[in-house]
Parts: C-alpha cells; structure tokens; sequence
C-alpha cells in the first residue's frame, strides 16, 4: 500500500489532464504522530455532497487512537477520526435535489481532518443564515441536543451534570433553559465558571464524593436529583452520578465509555428504582436530527456555543489539538481545526 507521500507525488507528476483537485489531509500515522500531505480530493457519487470545509471540532473520541491501543491500525485512512466538520458545498452528485454550490452546511462524515470531504445528501445539513459567521461543530453539537432530548427535562427539576466538557457545558445551557435548576460538576474551576455562564446556578468541584452529596442533598432537601448526567466516561464519575440520582430518578450515561468495562452498584441502582439510560446512538438519522435542532436551537437565542470554542489550530497542528484534548490545561474547554483557504 502506498504511503500518504508516495501517493502525493504521484499526483504532482501526473499528466495535467488526468490531474484531481487536491486537498490538504492528516493522517494518524502512528500514535502521537500526525503527517498531512496533499492527495485527490473526494470525488462525490450520484446522492452525495462534496463540501470545502471551514472548520472541524476535535472529540475526546479521537483520544484512543491518538494514544494508541492494540487494536488499531496504522497509518490511519488520511482525514480519518475527523467527524465534526463543517463549510461550503462545493459540488454535488447528480441525483442531489436539496443542496447546491456555496450553501453553507454542516455533515455527518467521517474523514473531517481534510479540507474537502463526502457524505451523502440525507446526511448534510443546511446552516441558517443567523450562524452564517458562528463555527459549527455539527456532531458534537447534535449530539448534545440528542442527549438532552433522551434526558427529558422540564421546569422545577433538580438536574446534576457531572463533567464540563463542552458536551456538559452544552446541556447545562439546555437545562437551564428548560427551567430546571442546574448544578454543575467538575474538576476545573475554569469548566464550572464555564457552566455558571451558561446558566449552572450551583458549581462543585469533583474532589470530595461524600462532600459532593452531602452538599447535594441539603441542595433538595435530602432528595437528590431528578435527573443526573454523567458526561466524563469514567469509573469514578459514573459512581458518583448514581449515588446523586433520587428514587426513581433518571440516571443518563452520556460519557463515553470506551477505555474498559465498567462496574456498577446494581444493588443501589435496583434500591433506588433508577432509570438508567444509554444516551449514545447509533443511526445517522438521529445524528442529523440532532445537527439540525442544534442549529435552529443556537439561530433562535437557545444557548450560544461560541464562549466553549477555547482553541483554534490549523490543520498542519493537529496532533497540538490532540495533545490539548488530551492534557486539558485549565483554560481548554473545545478545540477546532481551521482550514486555510488561501492555500487552495
């Protein structure tokens, strides 16, 4: 198999009538190590969309790889692990009804760290003109909008969020607007300032967990919460949300949970009558629904996004991005790659 570089030359010594429009893209190549060369870009099929993009956010899901594990294989597939991307259609396959060239949109794809990429129509979602200057991580802000939804929130309720990352500090802000009364966990004081911004009216450090309910419970009048979300994906949190969760509350996983199994205090879970829900999903459809409530959310004054957005790089330093993520300095919330447009 050709390398990322060989395949890049071969393209700068093609004939200029069977030359493609190029593209910058990085590649995973190793763990810890990033390489973005300049290859083919995507060329769209009858249903699809082919977009020139102007940002991407940077995932916490990116991490396993990034660090590496057994299981994965490298070099990985060149813009690969990128999946929050958004920008300008640039041209469209055939049967395409609904997009054209120059509208601004967001897309479910998956091979985001490059400056053009492919998904089918049904997966691309147009952006309102109120957002037309805002950075749009679509995924991220989709899946947001998809766990508040599953969390069925409503006025009066006591509401924990254990962990402000940006998907925390996304549904404090959601929360809070749906009138529940919002207290926010984290181990940051720069994420809890973060999430009082964003409507959080109580912030707890995550040190001490017996601290941590006692606090709660004098909060509700010994009832704890209505509804806890955990949002870190880690044992402890995962712990501490359960114990946070009232009888017959809800208890909603939105961390994600991919470094190891995970065990549980059934015999308080089943005590307590808790209703516990998984808030990943799987389907595309739901991805896009959630992009495209996201996006109608932020246009109407819902929540505004735009003070999580804490670091921008190039794509040429993705691998700083990665290692951000991954270290969390006390000013880092959410990362997004920009795409240099006078290099095209």
């Amino acid at each position: 198999m050709n390398t990322i570089a060989e395949r890049a030359e071969e393209l700068r010594t093609a004939e200029p009538q069977t030359r493609k429009k190029l593209m910058a893209a990085a590649s995973v190549a190793g763990p810890g190590r990033v390489e973005v060369a300049r290859i083919a870009a995507p060329e769209p099929r009858e249903n699809e969309v082919r977009v020139r993009r102007e940002g991407c956010g940077v995932c916490g899901s990116d991490l396993a790889p990034w660090e590496g594990r057994p299981w994965f294989k490298y070099p990985l597939a060149p813009g690969e692990l990128g999946h929050e991307g958004w920008g300008f259609v640039d041209t469209v396959g055939s049967d395409v009804s609904r997009f054209s060239p120059g509208d601004r949109v967001a897309l479910l794809s998956y091979r985001a760290y490059a400056e053009y990429d492919v998904a089918p129509e049904d997966n691309v979602v147009a952006l309102p003109e109120k957002l037309a200057r805002q950075p749009f991580p679509g995924e991220a802000l989709g899946c947001a909008m998809n766990v508040f939804r599953r969390s069925d929130i409503f006025p009066a309720q006591n509401v924990a969020i254990v962990g402000v990352g940006f998907l925390g500090a996304v549904l404090a802000a959601l929360c809070a607007h749906a009138g529940a009364k919002v207290i926010a966990i984290s181990r940051r004081p720069f994420a809890l300032e973060l999430a009082r911004k964003m409507g959080a009216v109580e912030t707890m450090g995550m040190r001490d967990h017996e601290e941590i309910i006692g606090r709660v419970k004098n909060l509700t009048d010994g009832k704890l919460c209505d509804c806890v979300i955990e949002a870190v994906g880690k044992q402890a949190p995962l712990d501490l949300a359960g114990e946070l969760t009232r009888e017959r509350g809800r208890l909603v996983v939105a961390g994600y949970h991919q470094d190891g199994p995970r065990q549980v205090n059934m015999q308080m879970w089943n005590w307590r009558g808790l209703d516990v829900i998984n808030a990943h999903e799987r389907d595309s459809r739901v991805y896009i629904s959630g992009m495209g409530a996201a996006a109608e959310a932020i246009a109407g004054g819902v929540f505004d996004p735009t003070p999580l957005y804490t670091h921008s790089y190039p794509l040429a330093r993705l691998g700083d991005a990665l290692n951000a993520m991954k270290q969390r300095p006390d000013n880092f919330l959410k990362a997004l790659i920009t795409y240099d447009a006078s290099a095209r």
